[in-house]
Order: structure tokens, then sequence, then C-alpha cells
């Protein structure tokens, strides 16, 4: 009884991709892909060690695009990059800062945040 081995799952060499970073109150959540949307890697404020409310800051957002920059400029040989950013987070100004200095060239930053037309009846007031 030996220990099982999957196929090792081989990295895709990508030269151009897109960085989504969704920043919300709690967290900073950035994905690295391809072109067609494919996930290549990924990392977020918690991922890094960060707990509790210190994951929402700009601080460790700033950390979790830097590793993911830096993981897609190795790995994948990635050169630029689109950045598609989504919420109300404070980390989104830093995370893109940390995407270009990672040494990848930014070409597009497109905001991505939905936006309902008077969709959903929003929750009742809170009283404290």
């Amino acid at each position: 009884m030996g220990v099982k081995k999957g196929k090792k799952r081989e990295k895709k060499v990508v030269q151009s991709g897109v960085a989504h970073i969704q920043a919300s109150f709690n967290n900073t959540i950035v994905t690295v892909t391809d072109l067609e949307g494919q996930v290549l890697l990924w990392t977020s404020g918690g991922t890094l060690g960060f707990k509790g409310s210190r994951k929402g800051t700009p601080f460790a957002a700033q950390q979790a695009a830097l590793r993911a920059a830096t993981l897609a400029r190795e790995q994948c040989n990635m050169r630029s990059c689109e950045v598609w950013v989504k919420g109300p987070g404070s980390g989104r100004e830093s995370a893109i800062r940390a995407v270009h200095t990672a040494g990848i060239d930014i070409r597009i930053i497109r905001d991505v945040t939905p936006i309902p037309h008077n969709g959903c009846r929003p929750p009742k007031r809170r009283r404290v």
C-alpha cells in the first residue's frame, strides 16, 4: 500500500491575463486568470495569515496582490494583465499598486462592481 500519486498539474504559460481583485470590507481576494477566465492562481488576506479585521486592511490587500502577481510572473511567465476590481473595500487602490510594483504591466483597470438597478428589497433598518 503505497502513497497514491495523481497526475502532476502542469502550469500554464500565459503572456497576459486578468487580475481579479475582489475587495470586501472583511477581506481582499486576488485571483489571476488567463484571458479566457481559467483560474491560474489565487490568494487572499486570510491565506497570508491575517486574521479578523486585519484581513480587510489595505496592507493585507497589498501583500495578497503582491504575492499573486509575483507567482503569476514566476510560474506562469505573465508580463502584462488587465485588472478588474470588484467591491467597496479599502484594499482596492493598494492592490492595484502592488500588481504594478511586482513588475507586471497593467493595460486596463476596469471596475466591475455589480450595481443593482433597484433589485432586491433592502433589509429592515437596524434598531440598536
